[in-house]
């Protein structure tokens, strides 16, 4: 492992991110959000903009884990799909620059994504679904993978919690990761770590209140409607 990622080991990592409409979604508010995750004990931030990096970056020199989210003409791919979003990343003050490294149709390929991270200073970081897209962003060159895209792809087990089975896939196979997706509650998170994570990445639980609002108006929908 090198430095940062060593830096990241058994941490939690929060990210820091609202959706484009939510009246969160301003560089001063994920600024503020930021230094408030710092306080409660988070040892890294993802961000998924440049301009919320180099805000980030100048309050902290925490590891960051950078990308954007940017739809693709003829492709779902979004998540720093491109070398050119890659090197705005990178060039913004992240240390680790993740993308979607799923098999799904892609504009660049994986490995062209990892050459412009390694090019610019950066580390590579691959979100995948499958173990299968793991092997491959290894052998693509990626520093780290982690398990971002399960359940965001057709391929991948469509579930309402963590895939723990691809995370012991993992381990077994050697492959270092850090672990994301619906680790909502303090006792997944640290379950995810036992299981054998590199790091545990939390994002909307934490820092995304209309998601949290959602979760808790919809189950108490869900209570008057069996109550009626």
């Amino acid at each position: 492992m090198n430095d940062v990622l060593w830096r990241l080991r058994g941490a939690l990592i929060v990210s820091v991110q609202a959706d484009d409409g939510s009246p969160m979604r301003d560089t001063g508010i994920i600024a503020a959000m930021s230094r408030a995750a710092l306080l409660g004990g988070a040892r890294g931030l993802r961000l998924r903009s440049p301009e919320d990096i180099r805000a980030v970056r100048a309050l902290t020199d925490v590891p960051l884990l950078g990308l954007t989210k940017q739809a693709q003409p003829g492709s779902p791919v979004y998540i720093t799909a491109t070398p050119g979003e890659v090197r705005a990343v990178a060039q913004a003050g992240a240390d680790i620059v993740a993308f979607d490294g799923t098999d799904l149709p892609r504009p660049y390929a994986v490995a062209d994504l990892i050459a412009e991270a390694h090019a610019c200073g950066a580390r590579a970081m691959a979100d995948i679904s499958t173990l299968a897209e793991a092997h491959a962003a290894y052998a693509a060159g990626a520093d780290i993978v982690g398990t971002t895209m399960s359940g965001y792809t057709p391929h991948s087990p469509q579930q309402a919690g963590p895939d723990f089975e691809l995370m012991r896939a993992l381990v077994g196979a050697g492959l270092p990761f850090i672990a994301e997706g619906r680790l909502n509650t303090p006792e997944l998170a640290a379950r995810a770590l036992a299981t054998g994570a590199h790091a545990v990445v939390v994002g909307s639980a934490i820092t995304r209140p209309d998601h949290v609002t959602r979760w808790f108006a919809q189950a108490l929908g869900a209570s008057g409607d069996r109550s009626s």
